[in-house]
């Protein structure tokens, strides 16, 4: 440490002094008065028999940082000032406790990594058996429709495990599935928005509710109804399709797919159909304007 570094230890402890004898004091060297000034002039020569000039403070003991040290005998004032003989006695005395703190640190350090060390040890192996128990757990979870709290058809909503990015299906089961305790689920199908449920940060989940898809329920009703008022559908086919809105339709036994774009597909199902109605919505895509961009369905 050079002796510049220890000066401003030097400058620290004249400030904490100062501050026993005006306690009213509570700021730093930059917010340093005339006033303090003055007081510090008067509280040195009453305890030191010494004097020190306004400028000497003003150059040496306000600015933040010094390029040089002061003169030895205005040290030597200023160490007595602190309760030191000298300037070499504030010196040793600062440096020899320096010393003494950081080997003390060392030791508390080591000592400290051996316990944190130990510790996380410990916890590794606690949450690991803990991981172990809840693996073998299981719970059941409801699902529910939000609006009309009507039972889940496992024919349409699909529920599944997420494990590595992987998805595994799981039955629906009485609007219930049942799955680990620490699980992530995701239940996902044309008529409802997709949830995803992570148990981990959730635990306390034993309900989702399923928030319906409302553009897609109305699509499911223009093909299954009857309605004859073919103008009002092409109206409201128009608002929740896009103008680039793809639409799949999956045919039986391996024949392929039909390929329909916006306007063939409203024409399809403005006029209600028997072929229509035999049309299966499984999936459906939204852009960010909510309207929708993919249709697949599924001939039955």
């Amino acid at each position: 440490m050079t002796d510049i570094e220890v000066f401003y230890e030097l400058k620290k402890s004249v400030l904490e002094h100062y501050k026993k004898r005006y306690p009213y004091f509570d700021g730093n060297w930059k917010s340093f008065s005339s006033q303090d000034i003055l007081n510090l002039i008067d509280d040195v020569q009453e305890n030191t028999k010494n004097s020190v000039s306004e400028k000497w403070i003003y150059t040496h003991l306000k600015p933040e940082t010094n390029e040089k040290l002061p003169r030895k005998d205005m040290l030597d004032i200023f160490s007595q000032y602190v309760g030191k003989e000298t300037w070499n006695e504030y010196k040793f005395v600062f440096l020899n406790q320096t010393k003494k703190a950081q080997k003390k640190n060392k030791a508390s350090s080591k000592t400290k990594y051996w316990i944190l060390g130990f510790a996380i040890i410990v916890l590794f192996l606690f949450l690991f058996w803990r991981t172990k128990q809840s693996e073998n757990k299981t719970k059941t979870i409801e699902l529910n429709e939000k609006y009309s709290n009507d039972s889940i058809s496992s024919q349409t909503t699909k529920a599944f495990v997420v494990e590595d990015s992987v998805l595994t299906e799981i039955a629906i089961e009485n609007s219930k599935i049942e799955v680990k305790e620490n699980a992530k689920v995701i239940v996902k199908g044309p008529f409802y928005e997709e949830r995803i449920v992570d148990l981990q940060k959730t635990p306390e989940i034993k309900k989702v509710v399923l928030e319906p898809n409302d553009y897609a329920n109305i699509l499911h009703g223009f093909i299954k109804s009857d309605i004859k008022d073919w103008q009002t559908r092409k109206e409201q086919l128009d608002k929740i399709l896009d103008g680039n809105v793809e639409v799949i339709v999956m045919l039986q036994n391996n024949l392929g797919a039909e390929y329909f774009n916006k306007e063939e597909f409203s024409q399809k199902v403005i006029i209600p159909t028997p072929s229509l109605k035999q049309l299966q919505i499984v999936e459906i895509k939204k852009n960010t304007e909510n309207k929708i961009i993919f249709i697949r369905l599924v001939k039955r």
